[in-house]
């Protein structure tokens, strides 16, 4: 059985992204291939301060491991999968800065795994996902699947999304545009790479 980590990478409160990743895992139960067990996990949960270690990510081994708590759980959470989808926002034209730091505390645990981007935002937080796919895969060293999904808000209910609230039609738009067959061809570009067989 694969593992797959879908990642709320959203750390604002309130924060519109859990309701934008509870949508995706909505999409993704629909059609699951048999050997793929999908965990949704928020980065939020994780309380990450500002990068705090001694040791750079890229040298963290059994004889220089991290220090913090906070460090050694998050580390050992992104490990135990085999691949991910990660929801992430778009603010000020690029990925959030929450996001970044909890990227830039890993590497040693991903390298070579695949990985899907999901944006959301008001054009679907298109440089967002442009530019944390580009530091996934060659920074990070992941495979970054062909399908990026973007989740734009319909211009009425931008103003809801600020308060945490997922808007009917904006669900609307989404299901209309094909962005559920895009959430799921992401997911099966992730089997691929992972060799399992859908049912």
């Amino acid at each position: 059985m694969a593992k797959i980590a879908l990642v709320n990478g959203s750390l604002r409160s309130p924060q519109v992204g859990s309701s934008v990743t509870s949508w995706v895992h909505d999409v993704l139960k629909s059609k699951t291939p048999s050997g793929v067990e999908i965990e949704a996990i928020a980065i939020k949960d994780f309380n990450l301060p500002v990068f705090d270690e001694a040791v750079m990510p890229a040298s963290v081994s059994a004889t220089t491991p991290f220090e913090h708590e906070h460090s050694k759980k998050w580390s050992a959470a992104i490990a135990s999968y085999q691949g991910y989808i990660f929801v992430v926002p778009e603010y000020n034209g690029s990925l959030a800065g929450g996001t970044k730091n909890a990227i830039d505390y890993l590497y040693t645990e991903w390298p070579g795994k695949p990985i899907a981007v999901i944006s959301y935002g008001v054009q679907g937080g298109a440089r967002a996902n442009e530019h944390f796919s580009w530091l996934l895969e060659f920074i990070m060293k992941l495979k970054v699947v062909e399908t990026k999904v973007k989740l734009p808000f319909a211009p009425a209910e931008i103003g809801h999304s600020v308060s945490g609230t997922l808007g009917e039609q904006t669900q609307k738009d989404w299901a209309e545009s094909g962005k559920k067959e895009e959430v799921l061809k992401a997911l099966e570009e992730i089997a691929a790479i992972l060799s399992v067989t859908e049912k």
